[in-house]
């Protein structure tokens, strides 16, 4: 979920849910994926990348921003809004710009370690900036120990049905042994193409030793995987459960519409939430979501970052407190057989190494934070009180 998302149930839970409203970017994706999770009015405004490849594109950007700032303030003096979270994004420049101009206090939020270009710019406008954790506050200026009335620590807001879950009825629902360790694997609603290509060439490895719940995302993959799928024996076939998408909640295919990307039939699956819950160990990207939601299912965790984007630094971030352990993009598959290559050797050894994993689990676990989303929905409500909203 949207980390914004969060904060709007925060705030709908305590009564304040009313006069909300999502604003995303013109021809953005944000647009369905709220009209699925939330009951959130949303309106667009004109956005476009800060910097580009040329001069042109920077131009075109730069006009782009221009006619998005006029927008904002035209909907701020519709709207009049009391305060605004931006969670990044470069929707929230144009957005924070005119809520700098005409008075209207804001706060940033950073889920990431890295921010990127929009959010350093706007924590230098914003009345607040809010991180998800610490190790971040370096990157925008904050040196150790220096105390910083504007900065607040707050966590990445996740849903409270991935904390303390049934695992037995977790795994009943994907219809998973108890027998076998669960892996789960996924890398968002558009997958992850490397990462996906690495588990088709060690599907029998990996399902001689565990059941695999993969969320393979809607890029096409999900044809292919059936396919290396189709190659295996029965009993290791059955153990594989793939997926192209699952839902937060059950809707759509949770209301009785079979998933077709599915090896083994499945007229309802579960929800992405309930995967966590199944899961014994995650194999994923490491974006900022999952420096929350896996410690908050007390998941250890085989991380591969993307990387064109600042993801290592979120993957260190788990490894340093001994909640997953990091490998590179590059030599998942290594230079000769894909077995003896990085990736098979670290998710082998933590399937075979049952109080490693135990001890990753517990140090994720300590990293969770379930107040994240009030914590926000407090700060963002003092500010809107201060307004006289």
């Amino acid at each position: 979920m949207y980390p914004a998302l969060s904060v709007a149930a925060a705030l709908a839970d305590v009564g304040k849910g009313e006069r909300l409203i999502y604003v995303g970017s013109v021809g953005g994706m944000e647009e369905a994926i709220v009209a699925r999770e939330s009951a959130l009015p949303f309106r667009a405004l004109p956005a476009a990348a800060l910097r580009g490849r040329g001069p042109i594109q920077m131009a075109r950007g730069a006009a782009t921003m221009v006619a998005g700032t006029r927008a904002a303030r035209a909907m701020i003096r519709e709207l009049r809004p009391a305060a605004i979270l931006g969670t990044g994004g470069y929707v929230c420049v144009p957005l924070f710009l005119a809520a700098r101009m005409m008075g209207v206090p804001t706060m940033i939020y950073l889920p990431d370690v890295v921010p990127g270009l929009a959010v350093k710019l706007l924590s230098r406008i914003a009345t607040i900036t809010a991180v998800n954790v610490e190790d971040a506050l370096p990157h925008l200026g904050v040196r150790s120990g220096q105390q910083r009335a504007s900065f607040v620590v707050t966590g990445y807001p996740v849903r409270a049905e991935v904390f303390g879950q049934d695992r037995a009825a977790c795994r009943r629902d994907f219809g998973l042994s108890e027998e076998l360790p669960v892996a789960l694997v996924y890398g968002g609603s558009r997958g992850a193409r490397s990462v996906n290509r690495a588990i088709a060439a060690l599907l029998p490895d990996l399902l001689s030793r565990c059941q695999i719940i993969h969320v393979c995302g809607r890029e096409g993959d999900e044809e292919w995987l059936r396919e290396a799928a189709a190659g295996l024996n029965p009993d290791l076939r059955g153990r594989y459960h793939l997926y192209s998408y699952l839902e937060l909640e059950i809707r759509g295919w949770g209301l009785g519409i079979p998933n077709p990307q599915s090896p083994t039939p499945n007229p309802q699956p579960p929800a992405m939430t309930r995967a966590f819950g199944a899961a014994d160990l995650a194999i994923c990207r490491s974006g900022a979501s999952t420096l929350a939601e896996l410690p908050a299912a007390a998941l250890p965790a085989v991380l591969v970052p993307y990387p064109y984007v600042h993801q290592d630094e979120n993957a260190d971030y788990l490894v340093r407190r001994g909640a997953a352990v990091k490998v590179s993009d590059a030599t998942m598959l290594g230079d000769g057989r894909p077995q003896d290559g990085d990736l098979a050797r670290e998710v082998i050894r933590l399937l075979e190494n049952t109080s490693q994993r135990a001890r990753m689990a517990e140090q994720s676990r300590t990293l969770a934070r379930p107040d994240a989303a009030r914590h926000l929905a407090e700060i963002l409500s003092r500010l809107a009180t201060r307004s006289g909203g």
